[in-house]
């Protein structure tokens, strides 16, 4: 976060900024504050995002999914039980004691409230991360302290992931609070975007939408039109839980840099899908090397799924429509 400073000068209207572990969610509501009244603007600076990622579920104790004993809340036991291969006591040692998912998500409820136009985010499932090894003295000593504690710095790796299930049950977690407070959510997916995908089936289960015919959806407003009267409807008024109920799914969903196949994105684009779904392209991820030849055969697919709908690309984000 050395950059903070900078953000003033940016030429960029609106900057994201998300929290993804223990030492930013503080840091990110320090930054939307301080920034909030920034040349009397109209438009916030920041738009704050409060979440936990996949990076660092292993440092949550699921206390939510099912009951605990004393051994169990053991962080020797949590650990051996969250990552795999299982750990030994010596690299466990080195870990921070797991914060029960029940405070997180009660802290972050708060920090939402807080902050009326915050979105749920950094979340998601990740197949491929793997922990970094323990920090040594001489690395702690020659770290750069104008970066955020917490992330890998240039450590390492170890073969130890997180286990699926574990990840499946803090993603969920958060995405029933966005819907609680009926919050978009920005959700990272590498290698499990099917898994992804499963967990907000189970939430969707009962709600889904009627499906409207090739005629409905003809007349239709425009996505783009709906998309900027959906901006200017968030900029005048946020909805709070007298004014709309609670659903039990986050009613937009953005997955950011999305680079899944083709088959998981005909799974989000299905019109019955209760949650507006987004998809966001970056550059380093999703236009280097191999990569760019499946973003043309993603954008050839969304185009095809759409044609009897109304689609929008704009800063390639692409919209279902409804």
């Amino acid at each position: 976060m050395s950059s903070i400073e900078a953000i003033p000068r940016m030429k960029a209207t609106t900057l994201t900024i998300m929290a993804t572990r223990g030492e930013d969610q503080d840091l990110v509501a320090q930054t939307a504050t301080s920034l909030s009244d920034t040349q009397d603007r109209k438009t916030a600076r920041v738009l704050p995002c409060f979440g936990w990622h996949p990076w660092f579920s292993h440092q949550l104790l699921d206390d939510m999914s099912h009951a605990l004993d004393s051994d169990a809340e053991s962080k020797e036991s949590h650990y051996k039980k969250v990552l795999t291969p299982s750990p030994d006591e010596q690299f466990i040692s080195a870990l921070p004691a797991p914060k029960p998912l029940s405070q997180l998500i009660s802290e972050t409820r708060a920090r939402l409230q807080n902050h009326p136009a915050a979105l749920v985010g950094e979340v998601g499932l990740d197949k491929a991360f793997r922990l970094p090894q323990a920090w040594t003295e001489t690395e702690i000593e020659g770290r750069d302290a104008s970066m955020t504690p917490g992330s890998r710095e240039g450590r390492s790796l170890t073969p130890h992931r997180v286990q699926m299930d574990h990840q499946k049950a803090v993603l969920k977690a958060q995405l029933q609070l966005a819907g609680e407070l009926r919050r978009p959510v920005s959700v990272h997916s590498v290698q499990a975007h099917g898994a992804v995908f499963d967990v907000f089936k189970s939430l969707w289960s009962g709600h889904e939408r009627k499906t409207p015919s090739r005629r409905e959806r003809q007349r239709r407003h425009s996505a783009a039109d709906a998309h900027a009267q959906s901006d200017a409807e968030d900029q005048q008024h946020t909805p709070t839980p007298k004014d709309e109920p609670p659903l039990p799914f986050p009613p937009r969903i953005c997955m950011h840099s999305y680079s899944g196949p083709v088959e998981q994105l005909r799974q989000f684009l299905n019109p019955a899908n209760p949650s507006d779904v987004y998809f966001s392209f970056s550059t380093v991820i999703n236009f280097a090397g191999p990569s760019s030849q499946r973003m043309d055969d993603l954008l050839e697919e969304v185009a095809r799924q759409t044609a009897d709908a109304t689609t929008t690309i704009q800063d390639l984000r692409l919209n279902r429509g409804d």
